[in-house]
């Protein structure tokens, strides 16, 4: 039963890249300025 410990951790890294790529979003909206 691999899969019982791999979706957990694969549903942890998938909403931590969203919100990292979330988070990288806001920043180039709120501060255009940044490169």
């Amino acid at each position: 039963s691999w899969w019982l410990v791999a979706a957990p951790g694969a549903t942890i890294m998938l909403v931590s890249l969203a919100f990292n790529l979330l988070g990288d979003g806001l920043r180039d909206v709120l501060d255009p300025r940044n490169e």
